[in-house]
């Protein structure tokens, strides 16, 4: 017999959704089936919107794309098709509730669906599209292999993916440089990555890399790692795919020049988190204004130019559990058909028991048929020229302020609510089936009120890689997509470590950036204590000294900040105050002092002995 439990599991939205739990000896083979098959997919051995407010107007189009042999307009490609799309007829007709308590039936405007003004009796039993058979958060897989901060963020750039940019990255080294490259390892790897990260924290994304090198005003970590010139050379052959096949792949994929690495990395997100009840499906758009054949250009985004990124999000914590490139339109020029349809269906692939919320790019009545399908509800805007709604929802005349007008059908419910004189804004779910109000002043559905909640996981993503992103100026798009691979992994790699360890640094609010640094110094400091050159810098010297006296097994930064014996990587950073030699009036600030006397002196004023000669 198989023991069967349900736990119910509170929402932001106030919705019931159910977690079922089922213990039996079958039941158990299988997971440690999962865990070998989850092992062999990431192959680690081998060696092969904003708030909806009383001045949006939903019915405006949302992020328009043109058509360009370098820049294309993202238009929504499936309103074409609004108008005439056909809605399979059915009889289980359907609902809506007005203020006054009259009952009857409004037809869609295309015929096809019958909307009644009166809510469906409801079953009384949970529905299966709301039941979870997951545990929302880090998976099993993910909860054994996370012992410290950079192993959380191994798990995303795994090693098949470190060997790809490795092999790639040496091939085109050895035909720019010849006999002048040295071969990258996984150490110098690392130490790239682990000097973008840190860049990132300290917000130097639009800052000219030389300054990050530079001994008076940079940051003592970067001399101490590698040199500019070597992160220059690096930045320059960074590849992902072989050039002299190229050619052929991409006649058939615009995204061959990363497609391996991208599809590996994908390939993880949903194997080490699982999403909460309410997962947000929307686009992003990472900026670039260089050369693409599949660049967008969406006037309501503020960096405008940039590659287009379809992503599915957990809705709270904003983990990115799925995405896709936009490539561009179909080979031939033609407009995809139902493309937010297809979008949603693609991105929620693997899901059963959650709520879908997206905006009005992508909702549709078709739509939450085919999620109550595979048991998935859907909650989000609608445009007002949707041909399966009824024209009486949108009439607006003599409307009352703050007043909402429901429709009803076995399967959907949509509200109109006017949040000012001659304003609407259109809501349509699969997951309410009633016509509740809240009880503020403005009198807001509760429809509308889970939809605000839960809409911004992905808009969230945007926001937090921004802050702290590694991203630095290039011409190359492909670099541009690997910059947005390792903002992302060092996002999700925060979310399994802060869920995991829930009282690492608990309290505090620059919790990110402080796991930021600390992961950004972990991987550096394998290739700080492996450098044979010393650094001239003193600063940078101070920092290799320090690391260097440090045991070679003690991690580079400590995990657990109540570890006595644990202590973070020193950047060897002074307070900048002005040189005591120079006249006031120059305001000539430097953070280099002198050993005897303590006072601060530029460059200027600064003399450089051998040891010998400086003991004298």
């Amino acid at each position: 017999m198989c023991e069967e439990r349900e736990l119910s599991h509170t929402c932001p939205c106030h919705c019931s959704h159910v977690i079922s739990l089922t213990n039996s000896p079958k039941m158990s083979s299988r997971r440690i089936t999962a865990e070998e098959a989850l092992s062999q997919i990431l192959n680690w051995d081998s060696d092969v919107e904003e708030e909806i407010s009383e001045t949006e107007d939903i019915s405006e189009t949302e992020d328009n794309v043109i058509a360009d042999p370098d820049c294309q307009f993202s238009y929504d490609e499936e309103d074409s098709e609004d108008e005439s799309a056909v809605v399979p007829p059915t009889n289980e007709n359907q609902g809506m509730q007005q203020s006054s308590s009259t009952e009857g039936t409004w037809a869609s405007k295309d015929g096809n669906i019958k909307w009644s003004t009166a809510p469906h009796q409801s079953r009384g039993r949970l529905s299966s599209s709301n039941v979870i058979k997951m545990t929302p958060g880090p998976t099993r897989f993910a909860v054994t292999r996370v012992d410290e901060i950079q192993s959380a963020f191994q798990l995303f750039i795994s090693p098949p993916i470190e060997r790809i940019i490795l092999e790639m990255t040496n091939l085109e080294g050895r035909r720019v440089f010849q006999e002048k490259w040295k071969p990258l390892d996984q150490t110098d790897l690392h130490a790239y990555i682990g000097v973008l990260l840190l860049a990132g924290v300290y917000r130097s994304k639009g800052e000219a890399t030389a300054s990050l090198w530079n001994e008076e005003n940079g940051r003592p970590i970067f001399r101490a790692t590698m040199s500019l010139e070597t992160f220059h050379m690096i930045s320059r052959v960074i590849r992902f795919d072989n050039r002299d096949t190229r050619a052929g792949r991409r006649e058939r994929d615009k995204l061959a020049a990363i497609r391996d690495v991208w599809d590996k990395w994908v390939e993880i997100l949903p194997l080490l988190y699982n999403p909460g009840p309410h997962v947000t499906v929307d686009e992003r758009l990472v900026p670039f204004r260089g050369r693409c054949p599949f660049r967008q250009y969406m006037p309501n985004k503020p960096a405008k130019y940039g590659i287009k990124i379809w992503a599915a999000c957990d809705a709270k914590s904003s983990y990115a559990w799925n995405m896709q490139v936009y490539t561009g339109k179909l080979p031939g020029g033609t407009s995809e058909k139902n493309q937010g349809m297809r979008v949603v269906l693609e991105m929620s692939e693997g899901l059963q028991g959650h709520n879908i919320t997206c905006d009005n790019f992508f909702t549709s009545y078709r739509l939450g048929d085919e999620l109550q399908k595979r048991k998935l509800t859907m909650l989000g805007t609608v445009r007002r020229n949707k041909p399966e709604l009824p024209s009486e929802i949108l009439k607006m005349q003599g409307r009352p302020l703050h007043s909402s007008i429901f429709a009803f059908t076995e399967k959907a419910t949509v509200v109109s609510y006017c949040p000012k004189r001659n304003k609407n804004v259109l809501v349509m779910s699969t997951m309410h089936t009633d016509a509740s109000l809240s009880t503020r002043e403005d009198m807001k559905p509760q429809m509308i009120l889970d939809y605000n909640s839960t809409k911004g996981g992905v808009d969230n993503l945007d926001k937090v890689t921004a802050t702290y992103s590694c991203q630095r100026k290039t011409a190359r798009w492909p670099l541009v997509i690997f910059y947005n691979i390792v903002d992302v992994s060092a996002y999700n790699a925060y979310v399994l470590w802060t869920e995991i360890n829930q009282l690492w640094n608990a309290g505090k609010l620059y919790r990110r950036r402080l796991f930021l640094e600390e992961l950004g110094k972990a991987l550096v400091t394998p290739k700080i204590q492996t450098r044979a050159r010393p650094a001239r810098s003193p600063a940078a010297a101070a920092v290799i000294e320090k690391v260097k006296l440090r045991s070679p097994n003690q991690p580079a930064a400590s995990s657990n900040p109540t570890s006595p014996n644990q202590h973070p990587v020193d950047t060897g950073e002074k307070k900048r105050k002005r040189c005591q030699v120079c006249p006031s009036r120059e305001d000539s600030k430097t953070s280099t002092s002198c050993v005897k006397c303590k006072n601060y002196i530029c460059r200027k004023h600064t003399v450089t002995f051998c040891p010998s000669c400086g003991e004298h």
